[in-house]
Formats: C-alpha cells, structure tokens, sequence
C-alpha cells in the first residue's frame, strides 16, 4: 500500500457500516489520483450464479451517465443504418466491420449493437467479443429493431451488469467530478436496479453487502438500511 493509500484509509472507520450518502462524500474527500476518479459500486448477492434461476444479469440507464464517452459499434443495414448514425453510433456497418474485427482483433468500442438479422454475422466474431462482454444480446437490448433508442441510452450512460461466479456485482456509477446529488441519484438508480433483477430462485437474504469505492481508493461498506426511501 502507498502512503497515500494509507492516509485515505485512517480516514475510514474500521467495520463501520455508512449511510450510502456519507460515504459517498467521504470517498469524495479522500480520493487522492490526479486524473477524475471513477466511483464504483460492488454487490454481493445472496445468489449461485451456477443455477440458471439466480443469474442476475440486466441494464440501467444512469439519470447523469458514467462520466466515460462511449464508443457505440451498430451491426445494421439500410434504413436501421440511417437510424444508428442519426442517434450518434460511432460506427455503422455490417461485413466491412465483421472482417475488420476478425483479421485485425478490433475492439475500439464499449458496445455492439445488432439488428436481429444481423446476428448471422455478428455471431462469427464470438470468440473475440464473447471474451470482452461486447456481444449483443437481447436480454439486455443490444440486439433489437429499435436501434435509435439503443444507441441513444448507452449512449447517455446505460450499463450492463450481470453476477461473476463469487456473485458479485460490479459497475460503475460516475466520476469523482460529479457533484454528491448526481453520485446519489447515479447510486441509487443503479442499487434499485439490482433489486428489480432479483431472480426467482433467490433464496433468503439478496443483498449481502454493498461496498463502494474510488479508483484505488479503500472500500467503505453501506447500511443497506440506509436505502431504504
């Protein structure tokens, strides 16, 4: 650990479970990087993500974004082509992007985008995107006719988050720069997001701990009681 690592930590009160609030002001103050901190947000759930009916995986658009320009990469032809570039994919195509993907290992995007006639081509390139979590899926919009609207929320800051095999939940949710309302409302958007994805075979305490943190920062725990409106 650094010193500066140190010192943030004296400032965090040992087993102390904080109000979502306080902690995300602390996490504020003692951020110490020179570039904007990301804030992230990890969820432990009361979930085997080994069962099909306790994978929890969906999306949430952030009311202020994650901070992070995204780049948007529409697999579309013809009219939904004209649609991506109208509501601002970074790139639009079909066979000339697919072959550029799989001769040069291109990944200079945060998101794919498909329309469902697409997929036949979009589906050669899963051992490159399914690596990266960058294959569309239905489940989670980025394989629909409504292109427009796909592009537009990821690009105004919808994320994707699924359970990892411990079934912890990770994401971001704004940048050190956001004032604490933004921090707040990006919090709790993403907080009642994964309680609406809690699955039918959940059993007894979803919630375990919800933990919180700025890049290279120390963690400090939140009072699930505290999320309570």
């Amino acid at each position: 650990m650094g010193k500066k690592f140190e010192a943030a930590l004296k400032k965090v009160e040992p087993n102390k479970l904080y109000n979502f609030q306080d902690a995300i002001k602390l996490a504020k103050e003692i951020a110490y990087t020179k570039f904007d901190s990301s804030f992230e947000i990890a969820i432990k759930l009361g979930v085997d993500p080994k069962h099909a009916d306790q994978q929890v995986r969906s999306t949430v658009v952030l009311p202020h974004g994650t901070g992070k320009k995204v780049k948007v990469l529409v697999f579309a032809a013809g009219e939904k082509a004209k649609e991506a570039e109208q509501a601002g994919a970074d790139y639009v195509g079909a066979d000339d992007y697919a072959e550029k993907i799989k001769k040069e290992s291109w990944t200079d995007f945060d998101f794919v985008v498909a329309t469902p006639d697409m997929m036949k081509i979009v589906g050669q390139l899963g051992k490159i995107l399914g690596p990266r979590g960058l294959m569309p899926n239905p489940k989670t919009g980025t394989v629909t006719f409504d292109i427009a609207k796909a592009v537009k929320e990821l690009k105004a800051g919808r994320i994707e988050f699924r359970t990892e095999k411990n079934g912890i939940i990770h994401g971001p949710f704004g940048k050190s720069s956001f004032d604490d309302n933004k921090l707040n409302e990006n919090f709790r958007a993403f907080y009642d997001a994964v309680l609406r994805a809690k699955p039918t075979g959940a059993k007894g305490q979803y919630i375990k701990t919800v933990t919180i943190a700025t890049t290279m920062g120390p963690g400090l725990r939140i009072n699930p009681a505290s999320m309570v409106s």
